[in-house]
């Protein structure tokens, strides 16, 4: 009765308290700066149509620049917690000419959001780190950040990382962890994963147990089970196309090479064939 008697007490009080919960208000933030977000970033993709085109300080291009910044600024007001606000509005920092640009507070951003765990903000922040002047503090620094990308699957951070198992900088050369990465990042779309998957593939480097394991009955190319009877352990040029049209799908012309070359050998193969018989 008295806990009763005290639940009506706080309602008279304020009735709308338990009408809106916090995780509600929570929700009604999140989806009112993803709405800022979808916003600047879509005032960022009219500038790259058009930055080809223009110069870079174009007096054109700076209201959507600014639009983009306003949105970026509006949706972390809104909700603090919004990694991808922060990744984007460190780009602008970084890459465009827009108006109080500035470098300094555009790695703060970067370096806040890949601690957040946005992918995208560590993969950047992990090639950044590459290039700068302490080889060996910034090669581990950036060799930290591209692990929490490939973590979350980021198709860049696995090429890279693919690469950097492949030449064996910083790390321990292992072909098979690299086969991983590029196989992985291929299967997202990345073109450069695929090819450098297809030509290992071709150059004799046998595919690891643990794709094997776990892809068995899929196809790269499609993502759809294989016909019966067919498996990853089938002919290594047949896998190879089957990244290097990935590889073209995705507009890689390196792509479309490699498939063209395949189908002429393919076809004298055949003709060799077709002569002995």
């Amino acid at each position: 009765m008295l806990r009763l008697f005290f639940s009506r007490a706080a309602q008279r009080q304020n009735p709308l308290r338990f009408l809106n919960p916090p995780h509600r208000g929570m929700h009604s933030r999140n989806k009112k700066a993803m709405e800022l977000v979808a916003k600047g970033w879509s005032a960022l993709q009219e500038v790259d149509r058009v930055i080809d085109y223009a110069e870079l300080n174009d007096p054109r291009l700076i209201p959507l620049l600014r639009s983009a910044k306003e949105n970026f600024e509006l949706a972390l007001e809104v909700d603090n917690m919004n990694t991808h606000a922060r990744y984007w509005l460190a780009r602008m920092h970084f890459k465009y000419h827009v108006p109080g640009a500035c470098k300094a507070i555009g790695a703060a951003l970067l370096v806040e959001a890949a601690n957040m765990g946005d992918p995208d903000a560590q993969y950047e922040l992990g090639c950044r780190l590459r290039v700068e002047d302490d080889p060996y503090q910034s090669d581990q620094q950036a060799f930290y950040y591209l692990e929490k990308a490939v973590d979350q699957l980021h198709p860049g951070a696995l090429y890279l990382l693919g690469a950097v198992y492949l030449a064996g900088d910083c790390v321990k050369k292992d072909v098979a962890s690299a086969m991983w990465c590029f196989h992985r990042s291929s299967e997202k779309g990345h073109a450069g994963a695929a090819i450098a998957y297809g030509s290992l593939l071709l150059k004799g480097v046998k595919v690891p147990e643990v794709i094997t394991r776990f892809n068995s009955g899929r196809s790269p190319s499609t993502g759809g089970m294989r016909k019966k009877g067919e498996s990853l352990r089938q002919d290594p040029v047949e896998l190879a196309k089957e990244h290097f049209q990935i590889a073209a799908d995705a507009g890689c012309d390196l792509g479309l090479q490699w498939l063209k070359r395949l189908s002429v050998s393919d076809g004298e193969k055949l003709q060799l064939q077709e002569a002995t018989q």
